[in-house]
């Protein structure tokens, strides 16, 4: 196995550009760090570009994974420099994001519930949130504008696979995910502090899209004016919110 040792190298350093939103973007790669996350990603069909393993580890590698795969070593300090983890299992993988266009999303996620990201910011919320919607049953998210960037090593990581197998559209407009609730006969759901409806006391009465608003400003003006129905979670004491995974797990139990 050839071992790269050099930052200079031009693969390395190609592959140290994916640490940034910039790059991911243009190139439609990311990185994936973890034996179970890259054996799921194989099994859903997931590209994988490259495969680093850090020279000195012997990471138990299953052969599904090796065979046929581009593997490469990485001297320690390079390995750690594109590491996310605290405790690594020694393998990096450079795969490639699922693209979905609003026609495709509409007809895989049609006639049940999905989830809509309203410019989230923190990437631990944004992956559980991915995680809890496949665990609640949901077909898909749509990350609108302004949301983190979904294949950021920490979403990827706190969505546990989960990526690999919920649909996930991302780069989504306002006014296009209006356009898809429409289309694909989605009632619209925000969740408001201020609103009248109980979650725990309503159902939308139908296939919904629940909204997510971000941690500090919570859901848009334009989301919530175009709201089929608005719900807050009742909370006693002086909490004014919730986390906003926390929050979300709790809607898409109860929207259930």
């Amino acid at each position: 196995m050839n071992v790269i040792s050099s930052r200079e190298n031009v693969l390395y350093k190609r592959t140290t550009k994916l640490l940034r939103r910039k790059y991911r973007d243009e190139t439609g790669l990311y990185l994936l760090e973890g034996i179970k996350p890259l054996t799921d990603a194989l099994g859903t069909g997931i590209a994988i570009e490259k495969i680093f393993v850090c020279d000195g580890t012997d990471p138990d590698l299953p052969e599904e994974i090796v065979s046929g795969q581009d593997v490469t070593g990485l001297t320690r300090d390079l390995f750690e420099a594109l590491s996310d983890t605290r405790h690594s299992q020694g393998v990096i993988a450079v795969a490639r994001q699922r693209t979905l266009s609003g026609e495709e999303f509409c007809r895989q996620a049609s006639g049940r519930h999905i989830v809509v990201l309203d410019r989230l910011q923190d990437p631990g919320n944004a992956g559980t949130i991915i995680r809890t919607a496949e665990a609640a049953g949901y077909a898909g998210i749509l990350a609108l504008k302004g949301t983190t960037d979904i294949y950021a090593p920490k979403v990827v990581r706190a969505a546990a696979g989960s990526l690999f197998r919920v649909p996930v559209m991302t780069g989504v407009t306002e006014d296009e995910a209006i356009g898809m609730m429409e289309k694909g006969g989605w009632l619209l759901v925000t969740a408001c502090a201020d609103a009248e409806e109980d979650c725990f006391c309503t159902a939308p009465g139908g296939p919904a899209a629940l909204v997510i608003g971000n941690e500090g400003r919570g859901v848009s003006e334009g989301l919530n004016g175009r709201a089929d129905l608005r719900v807050r979670i009742p909370m006693e004491g002086e909490i004014e919110s919730l986390n906003a995974a926390v929050a979300a797990g709790i809607l898409m139990y109860a929207m259930r």
